[in-house]
């Protein structure tokens, strides 16, 4: 049986503006999957993405705000720091270069950005250097080989990487796990949209959040980009 490692797990995004669909999803990934670490990733600038609606710091002060008080979430900078396009091939090699061979790292994302995976910068070394953590709503049914529209790279993928909780302990990299779970209907988009037309997104976000984005005067011309 395969020895339990030292299990750090990394939650991207923009965050444009954080709410509580993002934290609720990373802190019961970290509890159901027994990660030692859930880190909040922040991007600067994701490649397939328009430009966030506010600047890297204010994104970050407003993850400040929202993760306060809660030790079972840390912020991880190291995108912000490092500037222009956000690559999370080049966010995991500085990782594994920092934890050791060792070290089980895992990249959490949602089932858009695993559909699309194969257009991602050097997608073929993520798994080389972690683990894949995909969250899909209940009921998700994989690819299929010969169904019109299913992606034969993502079916490979599956079909060789796919993994179990118990492998994101005991192996450092190389799994793709699967995970179903309720998702609260609450996108970054909608909420630049209620704020660009003068209503409120009070209870979609931490209310600490919120009070900075009123502070600041923030979105208040619509921005419409989408969530990473």
């Amino acid at each position: 049986m395969a020895t339990k490692r030292q299990s750090i797990a990394l939650f991207g995004g923009t965050f444009d503006p954080v709410h509580f669909g993002h934290l609720r999803m990373a802190l019961e990934l970290r509890q159901a999957l027994g990660f030692d670490e859930m880190r909040i990733l922040p991007s600067h600038q994701p490649r397939h993405r328009e430009s966030p609606g506010v600047s890297p710091g204010q994104r970050c002060q407003m993850l400040v705000l929202a993760l306060a008080g809660c030790d079972e979430l840390q912020l991880d900078e190291r995108e912000l720091r490092r500037g222009g396009v956000t690559y999370t091939v080049d966010t995991l090699e500085e990782l594994r270069a920092e934890l050791g061979p060792e070290v089980s790292i895992s990249f959490c994302m949602g089932l858009d950005s695993l559909l699309s995976l194969h257009h991602w910068h050097r997608w073929q070394s993520l798994l080389a250097l972690a683990h894949l953590v995909a969250v899909t709503r209940p009921g998700w049914s994989p690819p299929q080989r010969g169904k019109e529209g299913d992606n034969p790279q993502l079916i490979d993928l599956l079909e060789r990487h796919r993994g179990t909780i118990a492998d994101l302990h005991g192996e450092p990299c190389g799994r793709l796990v699967v995970r179903e779970q309720s998702l609260l209907p609450i996108s970054s988009t909608h909420i630049r949209q209620l704020l660009g037309s003068g209503q409120s997104p009070r209870y979609l976000l931490p209310a600490a959040v919120l009070q900075y984005i009123e502070d600041h005067q923030l979105y208040r011309k619509q921005n419409t980009a989408g969530d990473r």
